[in-house]
């Protein structure tokens, strides 16, 4: 057993996928798949059951997992102390990110973080906050990014507050307002492009609209998206309106194409934090990562 054999298995049930794995490992599929049959041979039992297109842990496998995610990072934070360059941390860095911070705040980290450590590969996967939780529970990724505070098992540290808005189409009604403060009711009743159930900005501004005494299941809601991208781009073209964090706004290149508005009578300043699991050790490159953007966003 050694512990390519155990690199492979873990990022197998990580992702449920020996592609995915292949993917995150920078291997391919063929040499994955060959390092999990060796360690299966030499262990002499099943470890991962194929489901179709699914890679599910056995009993067995679900056992050896626990104490494997552990080994690698020992394994590399004795690495980096014997060898005692910091410029010489290397490795695939596994980041958990929610859409907003997915698209517009680790890109920017990842790149500056490169210039200083050349050496560091990243996989980066995006879902929602929920999901962001869950995979970090699981050791689905050491660091994670996202927007709101959620579960005691994880440490949360706060890096940017960012407001949310109202986007709306360029046309008469909004041109006409433009500049001003609006208020829900000036856009309650429009068609609305959404978020998935799990977006934390859905959730605090479905929250917020029934503290103002409105029902949020009212939303007339022509479209649902998880790409923050689509949401701006159907807005711009006029299928409705949503309700976005400013950062996304700035970023977009395709601003000139709808019109933003704060929303009066409504704080929602959407928080932002980087995260990590308690309960898990953090490999060199992962530590170095997270002192990396706490330095930077203080």
């Amino acid at each position: 057993m050694d512990f390519k054999q155990i690199e492979a298995f873990v990022n197998v049930v990580k992702y449920k996928s020996f592609s995915k794995a292949a993917d995150a490992s920078f291997l391919t599929q063929p040499t994955i798949s060959t390092h999990v049959s060796t360690l299966e041979k030499e262990l002499g039992t099943k470890l991962i059951d194929r489901h179709g297109k699914e890679a599910l842990p056995t009993k067995q496998g679900r056992i050896l997992y626990k104490y494997a995610v552990n080994l690698l990072n020992t394994r590399e934070k004795a690495i980096f102390s014997l060898e005692s360059y910091s410029k010489e941390i290397q490795g695939v860095l596994e980041i958990q990110a929610s859409s907003i911070p997915g698209e517009y705040i680790v890109p920017e980290l990842m790149s500056k973080f490169r210039e200083e450590y050349p050496l560091v590969k990243f996989y980066l996967e995006q879902s929602d906050s929920s999901r962001v939780e869950e995979n970090l529970l699981e050791q689905k990724g050491e660091i994670g990014f996202l927007g709101y505070l959620g579960n005691a098992n994880l440490h949360y540290e706060k890096i940017l507050t960012d407001p949310v808005v109202l986007i709306t189409p360029r046309n008469d009604k909004f041109r006409s307002l433009a500049g001003k403060e609006l208020s829900p009711e000036d856009f309650i009743h429009e068609p609305f492009v959404w978020r998935e159930q799990g977006s934390a900005t859905r959730k605090e501004f479905e929250a917020a609209l029934s503290s103002m005494g409105h029902d949020p299941k009212q939303l007339n809601v022509v479209a649902r998206a998880n790409s923050m991208e689509a949401i701006m781009q159907s807005v711009g073209h006029g299928l409705g309106v949503s309700v976005v964090s400013k950062i996304a706004v700035e970023c977009s290149l395709h601003s000139e194409r709808f019109l933003s508005f704060p929303i009066k009578g409504m704080e929602l300043d959407r928080e932002f934090y980087l995260v990590w699991s308690k309960n898990t050790a953090l490999s060199p490159v992962a530590e170095t990562f997270k002192n990396f953007v706490l330095n930077r966003t203080k």
